[in-house]
């Protein structure tokens, strides 16, 4: 199973650390973001990864290079000035990504989840993980019946930015900007995702705060 990196976004929030460098490069300890999140994919047993990049994003490539330094081999979706969102970037990528289910993970995002054991994960048309609501995000996104993924207004968890997704789920998709959310939803409507809920250690890595805070984690980790 291939492996997506979603590393494409001007980070905004994080301004002005990102006025000069990819939010994705960002350090955290001894590496960057996107660093820890390819490491932690090989180690999981993913060592081919797309990673999509737009805002300078000619920095990601210099600095990860072919991923042969980390195990991994590595190659890019370059979507230029174009501002895809998750669903547009995605769908651009797919030719990358061939024709079987691939796992898709935020590049702003970290988190314990041992994704090997979504290797060989049953899934229709996508399969999410999800969290315990942050409290920069206390609505949550969706809810867990059993395993099914609904959009209700009860009991609803967070998205965790980890998934599997069927290359299917974007069958009717033209190029261009479109978010991801609307897909997902109208394929939960037909009852077609499925989902776990991850109790470990998860963090939005959004603003320069939860940025630090991360720091700290890793600090006290060493």
């Amino acid at each position: 199973m291939k492996a997506m990196v979603l590393a494409a976004g001007r980070g905004e929030r994080m301004r002005p650390l990102t006025d000069h460098t990819p939010k994705p490069l960002l350090k955290a300890g001894e590496y960057t973001l996107i660093e820890r999140t390819v490491l932690q994919l090989v180690r999981n047993g993913f060592h081919d990864i797309v990673i999509n990049h737009a805002y300078l994003g000619e920095q990601i490539e210099q600095t990860l290079g072919d991923g042969g330094h980390y195990g991994a081999s590595i190659v890019y979706s370059r979507e230029g000035d174009s501002v895809l969102e998750t669903g547009g970037g995605i769908l651009k990528a797919l030719p990358l990504l061939g024709n079987a289910p691939f796992l898709v993970v935020n590049g702003d995002i970290a988190t314990d989840f041992p994704f090997f054991r979504l290797k060989n994960a049953a899934l229709d048309l996508a399969h999410l993980i999800l969290v315990d609501n942050p409290s920069h995000h206390p609505g949550g996104d969706f809810a867990l019946h059993g395993k099914t993924v609904v959009e209700t207004s009860e009991s609803r968890l967070t998205f965790s930015g980890v998934g599997i997704y069927n290359p299917d789920l974007f069958s009717e998709c033209k190029p261009g900007k479109f978010s991801l959310a609307p897909l997902l939803k109208a394929a939960m409507q037909n009852g077609r995702v499925s989902g776990e809920k991850h109790e470990g250690f998860w963090m939005d890595i959004g603003t320069p705060e939860r940025l630090d805070i991360l720091k700290n984690i890793i600090l006290h980790q060493q």
